[in-house]
């Protein structure tokens, strides 16, 4: 078999699985910080959430539900390797000649308890794996073209993400102070970037993943 004209993996899978695993590690660290949308405050790391939700919503329309869920399974890999490989390093004595004020906000930003730990690939796995069941039922047995791509993904975005913020607030913060605030925010600024933005995003990444697929090179 000539593996140049028949690749064992696509290409947009490829590509996309490599972008999908860099997402679930970043978006714990980008987390650490709040940013305002208009009068919101939320935690950066949404934006990463939303890069997953795109490319499995991709993977999804390009090939197939199930291959969709096997990244979404995969991205575990990556997410709780990262976690080990960080609370390693947490634990190894810091040099000597590194400045007191590099290694305390090293610290800060990523030292996290338990319940952070637990609450986040609770939240990745579930939500992601709604998203991309909510993304495929809604297309049925035809594709619908384009402007239905870009409803389909708003909706399963808007919707996955909803329920990811409910379990990773709930699971992380719950007892700890009045949640209530922080989820209202949080949801109404996943809702809003998920109807305006994301749909555009996927119908890019679908046809850009298709035009990979028909390249003979990278």
């Amino acid at each position: 078999m000539d593996l140049i004209d028949k690749p064992a993996i696509a290409r947009s899978l490829f590509v996309y699985a490599l972008l999908y695993g860099g997402m679930t590690v970043i978006a714990g660290v980008l987390g650490f910080k709040q940013v305002a949308l208009g009068p919101l405050a939320v935690e950066s790391g949404i934006f990463a959430f939303l890069v997953l939700v795109i490319l499995s919503s991709a993977v999804a329309e390009l090939h197939g539900r199930e291959i969709a869920n096997k990244l979404v399974l995969w991205g575990f890999l990556p997410l709780l390797s990262s976690m080990a490989l960080i609370a390693l390093v947490l634990q190894l004595p810091a040099a000597q000649t590194m400045p007191a004020d590099w290694l305390a906000a090293f610290d800060k930003v990523l030292s996290q308890n338990l319940r952070i730990m637990a609450a986040g690939p609770l939240a990745y796995g579930v939500s992601q794996m709604l998203n991309v069941a909510i993304f495929s039922r809604l297309r049925g047995a035809g594709d619908g073209g384009s402007l239905w791509l870009m409803i389909r993904g708003g909706i399963a975005s808007a919707l996955s993400q909803v329920v990811d913020t409910l379990i990773f607030i709930t699971v992380a913060f719950w007892g700890e102070f009045p949640i209530a605030p922080l989820l209202a925010g949080q949801m109404m600024a996943k809702v809003v970037l998920s109807l305006v933005l994301v749909p555009f995003l996927i119908q890019f990444a679908v046809a850009l993943g298709r035009h990979l697929d028909r390249r003979i090179f990278l």
